[in-house]
């Protein structure tokens, strides 16, 4: 790691005219602008096709990608959609993401393209198409099936499909494949267009110096093409029903914890296979980022553990995770990879022992800074060099309207420590995090434009309303205008 500072902004967050952030000319100027500000890093949340309430968390695959992020514009560039095709445009937000809405206009649009390349597409593209197939079958082929079957079963999760096919059965499985033949492929086609569209941006940040900090969860989605192909690696009856699901238990963001209702992993499995399922999964996503965050880190040392049926999180217990035996197998397998974890929340001296024995940089929030007391962790004078310090992350709220919500007593302590009156605090917090000893600082988006709690991201616990934010044309030139990014990063030897 070194001494840098960078931007969170989920691709979903860019603007453009198809109601949603794309991998078109939006993200590449994204990638212009942070070159302008002398930012070296992008992190985005995970890319993969998200389930219910929308949530990058929440995905249908730990391999794929989303296909609502694919560009539009770049398909009629290659002929495979054309202008008549954009006659109809629905009236999208530009500052809102109305997923259903998204989705039925993109959908189809996606389904013509590749009727289209099927049809029209020059031998060199089709050659392309068949050699990505070839390469990412160790996953793709399970996907491309498992979302060629929820269109069949009108949407159902795979627990809720008919016996043959939710176990996987030969016959089953061989019937289907023949029969969803031409959804297959599309689904596959989807894969071939996103990989192809990401690479090129992630190319491009990369080639002017920028390097993409990617998201992998802990754990994968109930209704997944990941729990549906390896239910064998999670606690699930022999019906394929979940008996323990994940969550973590009251804490800073939740008084009842928060019941997230993934699979557990059943670790003896993943052990009897050397952690093989693990090491494909960074490996593969080592192909899409040039740094990796582990969402939830703590979880390799010790998980919350949540009978199935429980409301809330608050009848779990902790049950411990051979993390030490899988980071070690990690670097056998894969080097010595960059790696952040997030290590919020409640964190024991064994979590800290696990982090730091690998030597990998933890998180700081400025938010959560008690700035009444000197020794507090999250207090600026108190960061060790190997940590990522934040103003926020996706699941707070902006700083704008953090400090805005703090009791009276608390909003004095944070004038004193920053010896300010509170005015455009959101730079304060910014200048601070870039002052710091920290390897890495980094801002939301939201922060560095000190928008208010209308622009967060995503309220943890909240099923539904969260992940629709967008920034609009024109907001990034008022922070190069301004010049305060660019001057604190030049100050504080982010450069």
């Amino acid at each position: 790691m070194e001494r840098s500072s960078g931007i969170i902004c989920h691709i979903t967050s860019l603007p453009g005219k198809y109601g949603i952030g794309t991998l078109g000319k939006e993200a590449f100027e994204f990638v212009d602008f942070l070159i302008q500000t002398k930012q070296k890093l992008w992190q985005i949340l995970p890319l993969g096709p998200t389930g219910f309430g929308d949530s990058p968390y929440q995905c249908f695959s730990a391999y794929a990608g989303n296909p609502l992020l694919i560009s539009l514009d770049e398909l009629l560039k290659s002929d495979w959609l054309s202008a008549t095709d954009f006659v109809e445009l629905p009236n999208f937000d530009p500052k809102r993401i109305d997923f259903g809405k998204v989705i039925d206009f993109k959908i189809p649009l996606l389904r013509k393209a590749f009727e289209r390349f099927n049809e029209i597409a020059q031998n060199i593209d089709k050659v392309k198409f068949r050699n990505f197939c070839k390469r990412n079958e160790f996953w793709l082929n399970d996907f491309s099936l498992f979302m060629a079957l929820k269109a069949h079963f009108d949407g159902k999760p795979w627990v809720e499909w008919e016996l043959g096919i939710r176990l996987r059965e030969k016959d089953a499985i061989n019937y289907y494949t023949n029969e969803l033949i031409y959804d297959i492929d599309f689904q596959k086609f989807i894969q071939f267009i996103f990989f192809k569209q990401w690479l090129e941006v992630k190319a491009y940040a990369n080639n002017n110096g920028v390097k993409i900090i990617g998201d992998i969860p802990i754990y994968i989605a109930a209704d997944s093409a990941d729990a549906w192909t390896n239910s064998d690696l999670f606690f699930f009856s022999h019906d394929r029903k979940p008996i323990e699901v994940a969550g973590v238990p009251p804490d800073y963001f939740s008084e009842t914890g928060q019941l997230w209702g993934n699979p557990i992993f059943n670790w003896d499995k993943l052990r009897d296979t050397q952690f093989k399922w693990w090491i494909d999964r960074i490996n593969a996503n080592l192909i899409l980022y040039n740094i990796i965050r582990i969402d939830h880190f703590r979880g390799f040392e010790a998980y919350w553990s949540v009978p199935f049926g429980e409301a809330t999180a608050v009848n779990g217990h902790w049950v411990k995770a051979p993390g030490t035996e899988l980071y070690q197998t990690i670097r056998q397998k894969l080097g010595n990879i960059d790696i952040i974890a997030e290590d919020l929340g409640v964190i024991t001296p064994e979590v800290e022992e696990l982090r730091d024995s690998f030597g990998l940089p933890g998180m700081k929030v400025l938010q959560f800074g008690n700035y009444s007391s000197g020794t507090d962790e999250y207090v600026p004078h108190n960061f060790p060099i190997n940590c990522v310090v934040y103003t926020g992350t996706h699941d707070n709220d902006t700083t704008v309207s953090w400090y805005n919500s703090l009791a009276e007593n608390d909003k004095n302590a944070v004038k004193v420590y920053f010896e300010t009156e509170g005015t455009h605090i959101h730079w304060t917090l910014l200048r601070a995090a870039w002052a710091s000893v920290a390897y890495i600082a980094i801002a939301p988006l939201q922060d560095v434009l000190g928008l208010g709690g209308e622009s967060r991201m995503n309220m943890p616990g909240a099923a539904s309303g969260n992940w629709g934010w967008r920034f609009e044309e024109g907001d990034l030139c008022k922070v190069l205008e301004e010049g305060k990014l660019l001057k604190y990063t030049e100050l504080y030897g982010r450069v």
